[in-house]
Parts: C-alpha cells; structure tokens; sequence
C-alpha cells in the first residue's frame, strides 16, 4: 500500500470527502446523481490503481478477513445494483405506459397505471432494506476484526468509505425513482398527480375546464420525456459503476490469493 502522503492516495480521499458532501443531501437532482454516479466511477478507477500496488497485500488473518467482509460488501452492492436496474427498466417501462395512457386511453386509466408502479416500489423497497440489513451486519463484522490503523488497512478502509458512499448514493436513487404514496407531500410528480385527477366539472364551465385539464396533460407528458432522459443518463451512470465493482471485486480476489 503506498504511504498516507502519496499523491494517489491524498486524490483519493480528497474525491470522497466531495463525494461525501455531494450524497449527504436529502433530497438529490436527477443531475446531481449522475455527477455523483460520474465522480465515484472516478473514485473507484482510483481504488483500482491503489489495488495494483505491489506493497498491496495481506499479510495477516486480521487484514484478510477485513478484505472478505469487502469482498462480501462488493457482491451485496452488486445485489443492489441489480434492484437499481430493475427499477430503471419499470419505471422507463412505466413511463412509456402512462404516455400512452394520458393520450389515449384518458386519465382514469393513467391513475390505475401509477397505483401499479406504486406497489412495484412496495417490493423494491422490502428488497433493498434486506440488503441494507445485511450490509450494515458487514459494517459492524468489519469493526470487530480492525484493530489497527497501519498502512496495510487502508485499502480496505478505503474500499469501505467507498461502498458507505455507494450505498448513500443507490438510496437516493431509489428515492429519486419513487412514486410517492397517495397521502404523501407535493413532490416532482405533484403536477402529474393532478393532471391525472378525475375532475367533476359544472356543465356551464366544462369548456374551460377540459382546456385547463389538457394543458395539464401536456406539460406532464412533458414532464414524463424530462424524467424519461434523466433515467436513461442514470442508468448509464449505474452500469459504469456496476463494471467498476466487478473490476475491484476480481482485483481484490487476486490479491487474497497471493
């Protein structure tokens, strides 16, 4: 492992401490996630060459369970971005769906449509939790085994940092894909929520009203091409990451084995 004051090193924690604040907001953009996802492709090509150095090894029972906890931590990840993808692929699905529905079939049937991707992140969100869950048990399994703070610690350390910052990052993703629940606050959805209302109309102001419900209808169709292009620069982002992580998994294998 190179030195606490080698320039690859200094460059990797001064990526995350940027990835760090960038995560740590509550509630990210569309444009935000992809920087994010963009920059910790960065942070883990970095990883990459930190993995490469010849002084990278584990010479101890200690240093190699924490380097199996990461290991086990990378294929929980990879669990993750699987979930990720899948949603991607609904909600792209979804969005096509409820295009169609507002221009053909009326908002009734574009409703029902959002009620079904509503139970879709129901059973997303069980299997996030459980990974969470279990990569939360890893966290506290790593802290049990590092009792040092030596060089030779801190790629694993680093790998760990990473994957905090990873799952921080997934979350808000998943956050960003969600539809919120019918009692839930104003949201960026709030204006496709309303277009697809049913509204009960006077028969002296009808003509008014359906013109004010179309123009509602356009801009959310609008709205749903925007969301549309946000997820495909998504997903794009998320299979970089998912390459990255297969790459540092193998990487770390061929360490262990030395």
């Amino acid at each position: 492992m190179p030195s606490r004051d080698h320039p690859l090193k200094l460059r990797v924690e001064e990526e995350m401490q940027k990835l760090k604040s960038s995560v740590a907001q509550s509630c990210l953009s569309a444009q935000i996630i992809c920087e994010g996802l963009r920059a910790l492709g960065g942070l883990y090509e970095c990883i990459e060459e930190l993995l490469h150095f010849p002084t990278s090894t584990y010479s101890n029972i200690q240093e190699k369970e924490s380097a199996e906890v990461e290991l086990d931590g990378s294929v929980r990840l990879l669990d993750l971005l699987g979930i990720m993808r899948d949603c991607m692929m609904t909600t792209k699905e979804q969005i096509i769906t409820l295009e169609i529905a507002l221009r053909r079939q009326g908002v009734t049937v574009a409703e029902s449509k959002m009620y079904t991707h509503i139970r879709f992140d129901k059973k997303a969100e069980k299997g996030i939790k459980s990974i969470f869950k279990l990569l939360k048990q890893m966290d506290d399994k790593y802290v049990s085994c590092c009792t040092n703070d030596k060089d030779s610690w801190m790629v694993t350390k680093i790998l760990r940092e990473a994957r905090a910052i990873t799952i921080s990052l997934l979350h808000s993703i998943f956050n960003f894909l969600s539809m919120p629940r019918p009692q839930g606050k104003a949201s960026r959805w709030s204006l496709i929520s309303k277009a697809l209302q049913k509204r009960k109309v006077a028969c002296e102001g009808e003509q008014e009203e359906i013109e004010d419900t179309d123009g509602k209808i356009q801009r959310a169709q609008n709205q749903l091409r925007t969301l549309q292009n946000s997820i495909e620069d998504i997903e794009t982002g998320l299979e970089c990451l998912f390459r990255r992580l297969i790459k540092n998994r193998v990487s770390l294998l061929n360490i262990l084995s030395l």
